[in-house]
């Protein structure tokens, strides 16, 4: 249509350009005719026949040009009919291979619906099998959930007869073992969390202890820390303080400790936490007063004359110890080290004299049991040998002791039970074991650390008795004078986990109810026994 249109209006205008050409050629006829009239009638008859002659000349000039001009409308018709067809027939072209793509396009998507058609047939088909399958399924299921219903009830009371107890009754007992397991786990988490926390309490124990050390360290270090000195008269005070204060300042620069003299009458206090320097500085202002020349030269001179003198009585003090245990073969640097015991104690008793006893008890259970009696003396008098520099270095006293020991040529036994008698090693022979029971019997007799008998025995009886009040203990009895509590429970009654539990309630309710000093230890033992006889 639309190359229709184009060519009708192509036509149209070379039509009217023909139309307008012969007009143009009939007025111009038309005025050469007028023209030649006006001309005839202005002349005259004489110049008619010229006239006549021009017009027509005029007339067929005129006819010749309008001839011209039809002929070269027509000409310019025909070319632009021809133009105009090329471009009908070109854009016809494009538009047939438009089409034809198009066309080609639209067949392809026929296609492709039609494959989708069939695919969504195919699944319809297809869900349609599985729906008539799931139905199938669903009857067949249904009468299987109906049978086992059925066969779940006839099981249930199956079970009540074969039980004796109904299914409210099960239910109660399994919500019983419910809750004993999850106290287990409980108990067992607790268990874990608690070796965490003492893994990691270090640091706290730290603050813990410098905290109470503040609070409550004040009577002890009064009680422990401070000697008296007797002078013959108060004028005495004014000596030993000097001119501006230099005796004082020499003697507490010379021995490391500090001088109190207040309005106490006839008494100077001496205050130190070493009981060595304390000691010389003692045995140095008697000598002092004794001289009766007291000034910062002479006092240098008696504080050296004492420390030698000191360290001559420790060292005679220990050998006197070691012939009386019958011991040979020390070291003379291991032998003073040992009569730095003299001057040390450990809650009360003198360590030195602590160490002897224990020798005297361990060698006679060596004697019983007829193990090496040297040996266990020897290990039991160097037990506390730490305790010397325990002081001065970092580390528990029996593994600094075991270190001494081994430096000054011990044998690996000794050494041994220097190291385990507070079970920080294994032993590794029966001395070893010894030596570590005479410790504690030595050290938790009655009246060793200070404590009235009667008062021991009433915290024995109470921590007896804290023991035995609670569920599942079977006996309960407390060894080495207190520090230890050995508790046996029913195997049948409680398990191990519980037996862990226990323990720690046990080991509160101490805390709580009991005074005591230092620690207690809570050993909780579970044994089971099984006995059958062949006949």
């Amino acid at each position: 249509m639309l190359l229709a249109s184009r060519l009708l209006r192509g036509v149209s205008q070379i039509f009217t350009s023909i139309i307008a050409y012969v007009l143009t050629a009939l007025v111009g006829g038309l005025l050469g005719i007028g023209l030649f009239e006006l001309i005839r009638r202005s002349t005259g008859a004489t110049k008619k026949a010229q006239e006549e002659a021009q017009a027509r000349q005029s007339v067929q000039n005129a006819q010749r040009e309008a001839d011209n001009i039809v002929k070269e409308a027509k000409l310019e018709a025909k070319d632009l009919l021809l133009q105009s067809k090329a471009e009908l027939e070109k854009e016809q072209k494009v538009k047939l291979a438009e089409l034809a793509a198009v066309e080609k396009r639209l067949i392809q998507r026929d296609e492709t619906l039609e494959k989708r058609v069939s695919a969504v047939d195919k699944r319809d088909s297809d869900f349609q099998k599985r729906e008539l399958e799931l139905v199938k399924r669903e009857e067949k299921l249904t009468v299987k959930e109906a049978a086992c219903t059925r066969a779940e009830k006839e099981h249930c009371e199956a079970l009540e007869r074969v039980a004796g107890m109904t299914a409210d009754e099960a239910k109660k007992q399994l919500i019983h073992e419910m809750e004993t397991q999850a106290r287990m786990e409980a108990i067992g988490l607790a268990k874990r969390i608690l070796e965490e926390a003492r893994e990691n309490a270090e640091r706290e124990a730290r603050e813990i202890i410098t905290s109470s050390i503040q609070r409550v360290v004040r009577d002890y270090v009064a009680e422990s820390t401070i000697s008296v000195v007797q002078i013959p008269n108060d004028a005495m005070k004014g000596r030993i303080i000097g001119r501006e204060g230099r005796n004082i300042r020499a003697i507490e620069a010379a021995t490391g400790i500090d001088l109190i003299i207040d309005e106490t009458p006839e008494a100077v206090v001496i205050s130190g936490f070493d009981p060595l320097r304390r000691e010389i500085a003692k045995v140095s202002l008697e000598r002092l007063m004794h001289d009766g020349r007291i000034h910062p030269t002479r006092i240098e001179e008696i504080v050296e004359k004492v420390k030698v003198d000191i360290d001559k009585l420790m060292y005679e003090e220990a050998e006197k110890i070691i012939f009386e245990l019958g011991l040979s073969d020390f070291h003379p640097e291991l032998i003073k080290v040992l009569g730095r015991l003299k001057y040390r104690t450990s809650y009360g008793p003198n360590t030195l004299y602590h160490a002897r006893e224990a020798a005297y008890i361990c060698g006679i259970m060596a004697s019983e049991l007829g193990l090496d009696v040297k040996l266990a003396r020897r290990g039991a008098l160097l037990h506390d040998i730490g305790k010397a520099v325990s002081h001065e270095e970092e580390g528990p006293h029996a593994m600094l002791g075991a270190e001494i020991a081994k430096k000054y040529g011990e044998s690996e036994k000794i050494i041994n039970a220097i190291a385990g008698h507070h079970e920080q090693v294994e032993p590794i022979c029966p001395e070893s074991v010894l030596v570590a029971a005479a410790e504690a019997l030595s050290a938790a007799r009655p009246g060793a650390r200070r404590e009235a008998l009667e008062t021991y025995v009433k915290r024995l009886e109470k921590l007896e008795s804290l023991a035995t009040g609670l569920k599942g203990v079977q006996k309960a009895y407390a060894i080495q004078a207190g520090r230890e509590i050995r508790v046996i429970v029913r195997s049948e009654d409680i398990t191990d986990t519980e037996s862990f539990q226990l323990s720690r309630d046990l080991a509160k309710k101490i805390e709580q109810e009991l005074t005591y000093p230092g620690t207690i230890r809570v050993t909780v033992i579970r044994e089971s026994r099984y006995v059958e006889y062949a006949k």
